[in-house]
C-alpha cells in the first residue's frame, strides 16, 4: 500500500520537500489547517523556515496538540532546520520550546546570519558525498539520551540525528538533487 507524507505548509521550504517527494513518486498532502489533520497520512515533514513563526502558527491554527500527540505515539517525522528546532527538547540560546520530543539540545542560528550560510559535502548515516546546504542553520549542541543516534557531523558539530521515529537535519536536503536523506526518512516508515 502506498504511503502518504504530510508536509507542514505554514511557512518555509515546504514546496521544495513536496518536489523531492514528487521525484521519489511519493504521495503527499499539505497540512495548513486543523481540518487537514483528519486526512490519512503515514509520516510528517517539518520544513525549514522560521521556527518561532511556525510554532506560533501551529498553536493558533489548532495543529500543535494533535501533531505532537501523533509524533509522541510513534508517527515518523522528519524535521529540517526549523523542524529540528521544533522537535528539540531544549535550545541552548532560546527559552522557547515547541514539540520538545527529541532528546537533543540545539543551538538556534548557530552559524550566524544569512551571510553565514554555506554548502558542503558530508557523510550522512554511512553515505558519503551527500550535498548539504546550511541556511541560518542550527546545529545539535549535544544529545541527552543514548537513544539518539548521530547521523552526521560537519565541522565538529552534529547536523543530523535520529531518535526512534524522529529524524532531523540542520541542513536542507530538499534544496539539492540528492534523495539520500529523504529515502532514509521513507525507510523509517
Amino acid at each position: 500500500m502506498p504511503v502518504t507524507i504530510a508536509v507542514l505548509a505554514l511557512q518555509g521550504a515546504f514546496i521544495e520537500h513536496e518536489r523531492m517527494l514528487d521525484r521519489l513518486c511519493v504521495r503527499h498532502i499539505e497540512i495548513r489547517e486543523s481540518a487537514d489533520i483528519d486526512r490519512t497520512f503515514d509520516g510528517l515533514i517539518l520544513p525549514g523556515g522560521e521556527s518561532t513563526v511556525q510554532g506560533r502558527l501551529l498553536r493558533e491554527l489548532g495543529l500543535f496538540a494533535p501533531l505532537r500527540e501523533r509524533i509522541a505515539v510513534g508517527m515518523p517525522v522528519f524535521g529540517t532546520c526549523a523542524g529540528l528546532l521544533l522537535l528539540a527538547k531544549q535550545m541552548d540560546n532560546d527559552d522557547r520550546c515547541h514539540f520538545a520530543l527529541m532528546d537533543i539540545v540545539a543551538k538556534r542560528n548557530a552559524y550566524g546570519r544569512q551571510l553565514g550560510s554555506f554548502s558542503t559535502i558530508g557523510d550522512f548515516s554511512g553515505h558519503s558525498e551527500v550535498p548539504m546546504t546550511f541556511i541560518r542553520a542550527p546545529y545539535i549542541d549535544r544529545t541527552t539520551s543514548p537513544e539518539v543516534k548521530v547521523l552526521s557531523v560537519v565541522k565538529g558539530k552534529i547536523v543530523a540525528a535520529r531518535e526512534r521515529n524522529m529524524l532531523v537535519t540542520a541542513f536542507h536536503p530538499e534544496l539539492t538533487q540528492d534523495t539520500t536523506v529523504h529515502e532514509h526518512f521513507l525507510d523509517m516508515l
